[in-house]
């Protein structure tokens, strides 16, 4: 099944179903996040789409939010294709390079980007996992167990800031940059492996496939639970393959106006439009 995130009149959200029909099923829930929150969330799923008086919302008036607004944990993994590190002129890691989100990064599918300060705005298109059950120094078996499900994120960077110092933080971690949805596609229906794509006013700039990851899904879970523990509703965003602007020659960013589409195979896309605002030097 697809689960979303829904904007509703008020102003709120709430989760909702995607029925293969071009429309959505509103669920009990005030996000996928508090959803997956209840132990018996696929049985609320099923009770919602099966009661008499179903709400549903066709998917053009669908106004979709990011898919985990309140996510407690937005933990990233750089470096994690061969061809990205190769690109970013690095050696293969023994261990994963982690950094951190706060939930306030993440905007929805279709949202526009501000962008205020930075002229070095970048894209990494990714393969997100959704975390179901509560892990804590769990194996790699019982990180697989605890996956809720898949989506589509877009690890937008400033290269001006994140180059500042050696610590990525400020390079990420910008408030509404970074698309996540449109949709989780939930575990038990994914397939073994992802393609990955991103586009640039329709240009081709990204593809990979999540067979060659350094560190799969589960790998990064049963890491990451070593030292923190990952909750229902937590976002683990897994890297990105090559093709990022900063290893163009010479090195290409995004401008106002541009529109990045993030896309994955049997997941969804992401189309956000970009505006950049970036301060005149005072000399200028």
């Amino acid at each position: 099944m697809k689960l979303a995130t829904l904007r509703t009149a008020g102003g709120s959200t709430t989760a909702a179903l995607a029925t293969g029909a071009e429309s959505y099923l509103t669920l009990p829930a005030l996000d996928v996040g508090a959803l997956l929150a209840q132990p018996d969330w696929r049985l609320v799923v099923e009770k919602a789409a099966g009661a008499a008086d179903q709400q549903i919302i066709a998917a053009a008036d669908a106004d979709l939010a990011p898919l985990l607004p309140h996510a407690g944990k937005v933990i990233c993994c750089g470096l994690n294709y061969g061809d990205h590190i190769q690109e970013m002129g690095r050696d293969l890691p023994e261990y994963p390079t982690l950094f951190a989100k706060y939930a306030d990064t993440l905007v929805g599918a279709d949202d526009a980007v501000e962008v205020h300060g930075s002229g070095r705005v970048d894209w990494e298109a990714e393969l997100a996992v959704v975390v179901g059950a509560e892990l804590f120094r769990a194996d790699e078996d019982q990180a697989r167990e605890a996956i809720a499900g898949y989506t589509v994120a877009n690890d937008v960077s400033m290269r001006d800031w994140q180059n500042r110092t050696l610590q990525w933080f400020q390079g990420k971690a910008w408030d509404a940059t970074t698309p996540v949805g449109p949709v989780m596609l939930t575990a038990d229906e994914a397939g073994q492996s992802f393609g990955v794509r991103g586009y640039v006013n329709g240009e081709l700039v990204q593809e990979g496939n999540t067979s060659t990851l350094v560190f799969g899904p589960a790998q990064l879970l049963s890491y990451i639970s070593k030292f923190t523990v990952l909750r229902p509703g937590d976002l683990v965003l897994t890297g990105t393959p090559g093709g990022v602007g900063m290893g163009m020659t010479p090195p290409r960013f995004l401008k106002d106006g541009d529109v990045l589409t993030t896309e994955i195979d049997g997941i969804g896309r992401l189309e956000n439009q970009f505006r950049i605002h970036v301060p005149v030097p005072a000399n200028a």
